[in-house]
């Protein structure tokens, strides 16, 4: 297939620049994605579509604020760290802007000396290895100099770091928010319990290999970056009873989908464990685990697009998407929701 068959023109007003005060009053497009329908609710009546024997499956990662701004020792110049993910303990795979100044032995400084960095290599993509020294903890350091890393469509600054997580939010490590669990507040999450639907946690650590864009015509062509994931002994268990007993497993995001298909066999029986995966599924893709999707909506020519194609259909998400421009849906990260049943 080729990167253009998932383009769609988005006016620029629909990108979602703030979250919404009330994380469950987004809009929500349900598409049926055996007949093509759609219809328009807002979040929280999401509970009137799950039904009892369910299993909601969501990503409990932790977004670290893993952007850091500092300059290069010896010249002053300002240089910006975007922390990938981490290699050793000290040692991480970042994003450096400008790159060109970032060679092997460039010391860097961050919060006058509170933490510094040292460039090892240059591996993949251009990213840089990057030793850090520092007194004390790291994750406290980083928590007092870094900034969330939201993506370069967002332009306003985020007043509130915790509007960038998900209410369940556990296992620090990610360089991005699994965004369609925004959508979610404890007292939904309660509601949702009450009707008899098991919530089950899986951990996907997002790095920006998701949000890359595919440089290649044919997408199959197209390589993921690698992230890590883990399935606990409990929570398979708990999505392989529901499977069994004849409950939808309902994938809250593109990652906790993309962690379900990578850790499921091929009878579709999901394994404890933990590791690395560039799974990339695009339309052809044979579903092993995944029934239903909530997902926000995504950029066009995305991975992530060609994910919630793969399942529902690439002409009826365009459709779908269609519609949603038209009705004035928010776009990305902080927009609205869709429910692919």
């Amino acid at each position: 297939m080729d990167l253009h068959d998932f383009y769609y023109e988005l006016p620029r007003e629909l990108i979602a620049q703030d979250p919404l005060e009330d994380r469950s009053g987004s809009r929500l497009l349900v598409l049926n994605r055996s007949t093509g329908e759609t219809e328009h609710h807002i979040f929280r009546e999401i509970r009137e579509y799950l039904r009892p024997g369910d299993c909601l499956v969501v990503n409990d990662t932790k977004v670290i604020p893993a952007r850091l701004i500092g300059s290069r020792e010896g010249t002053g110049a300002k240089i910006e760290v975007l922390l990938l993910k981490r290699r050793a303990d000290d040692v991480w795979e970042t994003l450096v802007k400008p790159g060109k100044k970032a060679r092997p032995g460039v010391r860097l400084c961050f919060g006058d000396g509170l933490l510094r960095g040292e460039v090892l290599e240059v591996v993949e993509e251009g990213n840089r290895l990057i030793r850090f020294t520092y007194e004390g903890i790291f994750e406290e350091i980083l928590d007092r100099l870094g900034q969330m890393p939201l993506p370069p469509y967002i332009t306003h600054q985020l007043k509130d770091r915790n509007r960038y997580q998900t209410v369940y939010a556990k296992h620090d490590g990610s360089a991005a928010a699994p965004t369609a669990g925004l959508h979610f507040t404890p007292e939904l999450l309660d509601e949702i319990r009450k009707k008899g639907v098991q919530i089950a946690h899986v951990t996907l650590h997002v790095g920006l290999g998701t949000f890359r864009p595919v440089k290649v015509e044919a997408i199959e062509d197209h390589h993921m970056h690698s992230e890590f994931y883990v399935v606990e002994e409990e929570q398979a268990r708990i999505i392989n009873e529901t499977r069994a007993g004849g409950g939808r497993i309902i994938a809250v995001g593109t990652t906790s989908c993309r962690t379900l298909e990578s850790a499921a066999d091929e009878d579709g029986v999901l394994r404890a464990g933990s590791g690395w995966t560039d799974i990339f599924i695009y339309p052809g893709y044979e579903f092993r685990l995944t029934d239903c999707l909530i997902t926000n909506f995504h950029l066009p020519e995305s991975t992530l697009l060609m994910l919630v194609s793969a399942l529902a259909g690439r002409e009826r998400i365009l459709k779908a998407y269609e519609a949603a421009v038209k009705e004035r849906y928010r776009f990305f990260s902080f927009g609205d929701a869709m429910f692919i049943i």
